[in-house]
Parts: structure tokens; sequence; C-alpha cells
């Protein structure tokens, strides 16, 4: 059995911080919590020396490995490199379970097409099931409503999966201007104009033809959750609805099947959602930004009503851990709230109950973090399969701490 004893940390617990306190993992779990006592510091434990000891962050919306792959238009990285690549990147940011938001659709926008995301998922397949990533690589299953296509994709990728425990996550999105994220027109407009190097003009014309464009596809909008609805009824699915933007699309998405509203646009749609009893996921680098770069609800408003339950890094994961200590620095909630935000929280968005909280019987996934001068450091980030016994092991940092006898 191995044994590692971390000492004087200040362990962010789920209802506290306890300061100056002993956390002992066994087998990639985490068996005791409790303070200090002097002089019955087991020998070889690791001090921490007063640092922030957090579970690992759980990443629930994170699109940012399309961005790992192809990182200017004409540069495009064989997608098991960028898997590599990204990883590395999201372990640095604290980060140990990371569901990788895998597009249904093509958006030349957002440079995405049907078949990259498809090479994206499977390189994440393989990365996992390899059993030496340095993250638990998960997917996000993400659909156009409004496409046809997309949806017979998906219906041929989900049936090829084994059943899992919890189901796989699929969120349902549209992007059509005039609702959802983009129900902004005007901040929408000249977001098209900037990106496209268009006249005012010129982008007026083109969201308006999105707009036509957004009509014809209402009808498979109602096909497509009516299907997921029926998939999420029989628990194959876990289905997430993305940028809910009032009272009355939570309702019909809940009554839908939806567990989980991602994104609410406005405040109405969150209270409703919440109110539904849907846990909210809303974006870390809103909040770090102090607002929505859509010209909707800001996140950080949205947290002080009580109204988010988990934080997603959306496009940046490094943005996850510096929103959440932010808030408890400026008191906005108090610090294992704002951690419960990308820890604990984040597991009950994706129907995981076996992470997410220091608590005695769960995986010992584990962050070691300093807050330096206000942007927090992360110095260790430790993952369950790591101090487990098992020659077959990759070496990790689980090798370099001194294992402690009873």
């Amino acid at each position: 059995m191995s044994r590692y004893v971390f000492t004087h940390a200040r362990a962010v617990l789920p209802d506290r911080t306890l300061d100056d306190a002993l956390v002992v993992v066994e087998d990639g779990r985490i068996t005791d919590i409790a303070p200090v006592t002097p002089g019955a510091v087991p020998a070889g434990a690791r001090d921490l020396g007063g640092a922030l000891l957090l579970p690992g962050i759980i990443d629930t919306h994170s699109d940012a490995l399309e961005k790992e792959q192809r990182p200017r238009p004409t540069v495009e990285f064989e997608p098991g490199f960028a898997v590599r690549s990204f990883e590395g990147r999201v372990r640095a940011a604290g980060v140990t379970t990371m569901h990788h938001a895998v597009s249904y659709q093509t958006n030349v926008l957002k440079d995405r097409t049907i078949d990259r995301s498809l090479a994206l998922a499977t390189a994440v397949g393989e990365r996992a099931s390899a059993g030496v990533g340095l993250v638990d690589h998960r997917l996000l299953h993400r659909l156009d409503a409004r496409d046809a296509d997309a949806l017979d994709v998906l219906k041929g990728v989900l049936a090829g999966l084994p059943p899992t425990e919890p189901p796989p996550l699929v969120s349902y999105e549209d992007h059509t201007p005039g609702q959802g994220q983009y129900r902004d027109l005007d901040t929408y407009r000249e977001t098209i104009q900037r990106q496209e190097n268009l006249s005012a003009e010129a982008a007026d014309v083109w969201v308006r033809r999105r707009i036509e464009e957004r009509a014809d596809g209402i009808p498979q909008r109602v096909r497509t959750l009516a299907h997921l609805g029926e998939e999420a009824a029989a628990g194959r699915i876990r289905l997430l609805a993305h940028d809910v933007e009032s009272a009355a699309q939570v309702m019909e998405v809940r009554a839908a099947g939806a567990a989980v509203a991602e994104f609410p646009t406005t405040r109405e749609a969150a209270r409703a959602a919440k109110d539904a009893g849907m846990p909210v996921v809303a974006g870390a680098p809103n909040v770090l930004r102090g607002g929505s770069h859509s010209g909707n609800v800001g996140a950080g408003e949205l947290i002080t009503e009580g109204l988010v339950d988990n934080l997603s890094s959306d496009y940046m994961p490094t943005t996850l851990l510096a929103a959440a200590l932010g808030l408890a620095e400026r008191g906005v909630i108090p610090l294992h709230t704002a951690v419960a935000l990308i820890t604990s929280g984040a597991a009950r968005t994706a129907g995981l109950t076996d992470r997410g909280a220091l608590v005695p019987g769960l995986r010992a996934d584990l962050i070691v973090v300093t807050p330096d001068g206000g942007r927090p450091t992360v110095r260790m980030t430790l993952l369950a399969e790591e101090s487990r016994d098992g020659d077959d092991t990759p070496v990790s940092v689980a090798r370099l701490l001194s294992t402690t006898g009873r």
C-alpha cells in the first residue's frame, strides 16, 4: 500500500478552510483529514508550509483543445500531439479532470468541422485509454441543434460507446444570432465586423442572412431536442442546455430532459434553472474579465446572487483557479464556496460522485497552490492514479514524495 502524508496545509474543505491541516492519502484515496497535532506528525510527511491544498480542478467545458491543434488559421498539428501538449498546460493550471468540448458542427468563423472534431475526440479517447495521461481526459459532445447531419454523426458516435456511469455529456446549443449567446445583436454585429473585416453595412447584411437561416432550422431544432430528450430519459446521456435565455426556455429544455443549464445569458434564465434544481454553469473568463464578451449577464453578478454552481473554463483553463480565488479575495464569497465552483460544483454538473472535495473516501486528485500577490501559482498537481501502488504506473510527482510508514 502506498501512503502519503501532507502536513501544515491550508486545506479547503467543503464547508470551511482548515488551517494547519494534515491530509493522508492511501492508494489514491483520501483517508484522513485532521488538524496537525504537535509532535505527532509522521516521519517523511510532506510539509506544505502553509500553502493551499485543494481538490483537483474539474473543467466541465473547454474548447481550448481546438486552438491547441490549430493555433493559427494556416497551422495544424496532429491531434495526438495536440492532446499531449494541451494536457501539460491544463495540469499546470491545476486541472485534473478535463471535459474536452468537441463540436458537431461546421462553423467557418470558429474554424470548426465535424471531421476535425471527430479526429480530436479519437485522440482524446486514445490518450485516456492508454492510462498514462497527466489528467483524466473526458469529452463533452457539443451538438448544433439545427444541423441534421451533425445529429446523425453524434448518434453514430454515441452508439459506439460502451455504457458508462456517469453517461456521456451532451450540450444542446444554437449559436445563430438573435438568441442565446448572441441575443445582443449590436454586440454580435460589431464582432462580425471586426472578425471578417466588413463594413457596417456588410456586417448588417451578414447578420440578417444568418437570422433568416435560423428560421429555416427551427423544425430540425425541435427534432434534435426530442431525440436528445429520449436519450437522456433512457440514461444514455447527461443533457446540458447551452445559452438558455429565458424562464420559458429553461422550462422547455428541463421538460425535455436537460439536467444542467450552461452559460445562461440572463438573470431570469439563471434563476429559473436554479429553481428547477438544475446546476448552473458560468464562465470563469467572464468572472476574471468582469463581464461577458457577448453583452450578456455577468457571471460575477449571478455568483453574488447565489445563482451559479459551477465555473467552467469555456476557452481558457488558466482562468478557473484565478477566478475562484479572486472571488474569495474580493470577499464576494468565502474561499470554500469559491473553490467549490471549480471542484465539487463541477463534479455535480458532470455527474461525478468520486471526486471534487477533500473528503475521506474520495479520489486523491490534489493540487497545492500559493497565492502569490493575488495571482495563484500551482506548485504541485497529483492525480489519484499516480499515488497508487503498481509498477506499471507512469513516473509522476508521487514518486518524488516521501512515503510514510504506519
